[in-house]
């Protein structure tokens, strides 16, 4: 078994300990995003799992290639692009006070992924799996058309598709989820 995924990877930034955001003289650095963190998940449980993402040709690019590997995730189809690297600020939540989070992801790396950057076909071969979530078509541009023809190979190719909804009402109204989502369900 092999699984492949698609999806954003964040730099993710967090004042430590309970501090607030606004108190924050410094940040902890990590980077996930739901599709990383199945794959790392997956890795780590022997698993062979590969990301397939956008990542900026820069050092916080450079970086979060790194910490994907780290965790025993393939990363040879991981593309090359962009100026930026999604982020979001974490604000960890303590006692009656909620978590807060960011997010600064506009015109990311991944944001801005063009069709043609990724070769599907080489992508899924000999993979058993291929997992997405609501996440990525939710960012817009040409990401839910990318992940309609990654959906379609996998189908041509026999390689099952799971989808995690994760609804996020900060990235899109329920009816523009429907009518970019309805599409890929039939896969």
């Amino acid at each position: 078994m092999r699984v492949v995924a698609f999806g954003e990877v964040l730099l993710r930034l967090t004042p430590p300990g309970f501090t607030r955001i606004v108190q924050a003289e410094t940040f902890e650095v990590t980077y996930g995003g739901a599709e990383a963190n199945v794959c790392a998940f997956l890795a780590q449980m022997g698993i062979p799992a590969s990301l397939v993402t956008r990542l900026p040709q820069n050092p916080l690019g450079d970086a979060a290639l790194w910490h994907i590997r780290r965790f025993g995730v393939g990363t040879e189809h991981i593309v090359r692009g962009g100026e930026r690297i999604g982020m979001y600020f974490f604000e960890r939540g303590v006692s009656q006070r909620p978590g807060k989070v960011i997010y600064d992801r506009r015109h990311s790396g991944f944001a801005c992924a063009r069709k043609g950057e990724f070769s599907w076909e080489r992508i899924l071969e000999g993979a058993s799996w291929l997992h997405s979530s609501g996440i990525t078509p939710a960012l817009g541009g040409e990401l839910p058309g990318i992940l309609e023809e990654a959906f379609r190979v996998a189908r041509k190719l026999g390689v099952t598709v799971s989808f995690d909804l994760n609804y996020r009402e900060t990235l899109w109204s329920p009816e523009m989820a429907r009518s970019t989502l309805s599409p890929l369900m039939p896969y």
